[in-house]
């Protein structure tokens, strides 16, 4: 699954950001696994990160059977699926997809306004996602994904809605919940369900950074990469910086901060 700004640019530059979804059961209590990648391509050098999971996580986290947040508030927004192995895996994708669509719909119509437009409720949600993840946004970010994919928005609300047989009316571009009248217990229900899962958006970003820390493939690498692209500095990837990232940023942020005082 290959996904994020590159997806809608086409540009080569940066990160390519993929999840790679395997057969088999989740062994990992943390996931996904993370490596970093460089390839050369027609004279192009090619930088990838990949999270590898079992598609039958993938699933269940997009189904919202799980505490993450991630995966479909990741997957909701557009991802192209670039290989699979036969048709009953690219099917096994896209009902994760679909599954991605129906949590996330059901959790905007929830914790947005009583009544507004698809993109107010798209908004409202991206805003509460993020505030549950441990990464920092810029302000406005939820505007910028909402117009620069508006072929893919346009019309996936209330698709979700119909699948997940929650009533609406849809009238001025305006939707509304058209539900029994016990609709109001319903979405206090599920912002209960949200404010649990958004209690144990940081800690679980924080226990994956750190697993990330030893299981990283291509970290240092990786950082080296990110060092030069955003200060100038060069770093040299030794085996020891290769093999203990961790142990080895002191001295790389000691050289950053060396480097920035002499210019």
């Amino acid at each position: 699954m290959f996904y994020g700004s590159n997806l809608r640019t086409g540009e080569l530059d940066g990160v390519l950001d993929f999840y790679l979804l395997m057969p088999g059961p989740q062994i990992e209590k943390i996931w996904p696994r993370v490596s970093y990648h460089e390839w050369e391509f027609e004279g192009t050098q090619l930088r990838a990160k990949v999270a590898t999971m079992p598609v039958e996580t993938f699933q269940l986290a997009a189904g919202g059977t799980l505490r993450d947040t991630t995966i479909w508030a990741r997957f909701v927004q557009p991802s192209a699926l670039v290989w699979s192995k036969d048709a009953l895996a690219e099917k096994e994708v896209a009902d994760g997809i679909a599954a991605a669509a129906i949590t996330a719909a059901r959790f905007a119509v929830a914790l947005g306004p009583d009544t507004g437009t698809e993109d107010d409720y798209w908004r409202a949600l991206f805003q509460e996602t993020y505030k549950a993840e441990f990464r920092v946004e810029k302000a406005g970010r939820e505007n910028s994904i909402l117009s620069l994919n508006r072929a893919h928005f346009d019309g996936l609300l209330p698709a979700a809605l119909t699948a997940a047989k929650i009533r609406f009316v849809s009238a001025n571009d305006q939707i509304t919940l058209d539900m029994p009248s016990d609709w109001e217990d319903w979405k206090a229900d599920v912002r209960k369900e949200w404010r649990a899962r958004r209690r144990w958006g940081k800690p679980l970003n924080v226990i994956r950074l750190l697993k990330a820390s030893t299981t990283f493939d291509g970290a240092a690498r990786y950082a080296a990469w990110k060092v030069q692209r955003h200060t100038g500095v060069e770093v040299e990837v030794t085996p020891w910086r290769e093999k203990h990232p961790i142990l080895a940023a002191p001295a790389v942020l000691f050289k950053v901060w060396r480097s920035r005082r002499a210019k």
